[in-house]
């Protein structure tokens, strides 16, 4: 009888034993890389002291910023007016922060410090600050709450650009409306592959101009508040940075962030941001365009820029693939069909 009792009681401390403890940290990780979430991953390392430990390790981070903080410190909640801004108003940003990230955390009571500090409800925190910790950074993506250009209602603007220590590629994609595609007796009737004379006395060519400006001041500002990043964390392979909207993405590869390493930032003497190259800009422009699933764009332009004389060593094969895979879904195939349009070329000062 008491063999047995005590068979009975091995065989439920065997059911009681924490099975998480089997687990390899490898596989561990693997777990956390692929939950990347950095709210989510603060919250993990309040579970235990292994989990503590191995939080730090994680090679893939997702950051989502809840507000941007102006220069007065203040959050601007005209950044992301649907009623378009001066050209320069939107882009004083400083820094962005993340709210509330872990308040809910709290050190042990044996002592031992928790891997994110305590923060109260209504302390805030730059990208920097919470990154901190993490030690082993390959991949990090971090999205803003929304664009940082404002547009006119029914305005389409995506842009993505590439850097290196300065701008080595950027393509804008906009259209003045998207409609349903009219019928046949209505539909615009077949251009030529010229822009219209039309283009540049009805402000059509100074819209694209603000367009591509706006753009390339939103992409430098957020590849200026990049340094501290990327200065502290020397093991990452890429950065992109993107937002809500899914208006504009930058992103940095190993060699670019080699690049930027090595090469001293030049910022803007105008603000904080990273100061634009003179620029080719390849443009190309169809007053209406077909876009899938029964759709349409007037106005439809694409800009793509260049440094002047730069030299990425990128064939025309890769810029083409760069640009043709810049954004998904219809706006690649009006991207695809823009590519084959008369290109013409402008040239802009740095700035």
């Amino acid at each position: 009888m008491l063999k047995t009792q005590s068979k009975i009681r091995i065989h439920d401390a065997d059911i009681c034993a924490d099975q998480f403890d089997k687990i390899p940290d490898s596989v561990v990780l693997i777990i956390l890389n692929k939950i990347a979430d950095i709210r989510t991953l603060g919250r993990c390392s309040a579970v235990s002291k292994r989990l503590n430990s191995l939080v730090p390790l994680v090679e893939d981070v997702y950051v989502k910023i809840d507000k941007v903080v102006s220069i007065d410190g203040d959050s601007d909640e005209t950044l992301y007016s649907q009623k378009p801004p001066s050209l320069f108003t939107n882009f004083l940003k400083l820094f962005f922060t993340l709210l509330k990230p872990f308040h809910h955390l709290n050190n042990g009571n044996d002592g031992s410090k928790f891997f994110f500090p305590q923060v109260s409800r209504h302390t805030s925190h730059t990208p920097d600050q919470v990154l901190k910790n993490f030690h082993h950074i390959h991949n990090l993506r971090i999205e803003l709450p929304s664009g940082d250009v404002g547009t006119e209602d029914g305005v389409v603007l995506k842009w993505k650009a590439e850097f290196g220590s300065t701008l080595q590629d950027c393509v804008v994609f906009g259209g003045t409306q998207i409609e349903r595609k009219p019928g046949t007796d209505q539909r615009p009737l077949e251009d030529n592959g010229s822009i219209p004379e039309s283009f540049y006395t009805n402000g059509g060519l100074k819209l694209r101009v603000v367009w591509t400006i706006s753009s390339l001041i939103a992409a430098s500002t957020r590849h200026y508040l990049l340094q501290p990043i990327i200065k502290d964390h020397p093991t990452l392979k890429t950065v992109v940075l993107t937002d809500a909207d899914g208006q504009g993405t930058l992103s940095m590869g190993c060699q670019q962030l080699r690049e930027f390493r090595e090469n001293p930032l030049i910022a803007s003497a105008s603000s904080r941001r990273t100061q634009v190259p003179a620029s080719n800009m390849r443009l190309r422009y169809a007053p209406f365009l077909e876009l899938p699933e029964g759709m349409g764009m007037q106005g439809a332009t694409l800009v793509a820029i260049k440094p002047s004389g730069e030299g990425s060593g990128k064939s025309k094969k890769e810029i083409d693939t760069f640009i043709c895979g810049a954004f998904d879904g219809p706006f690649k195939a009006a991207v695809k069909a823009l590519v084959k349009r008369r290109t013409y070329l402008l040239e802009m000062n740095g700035f």
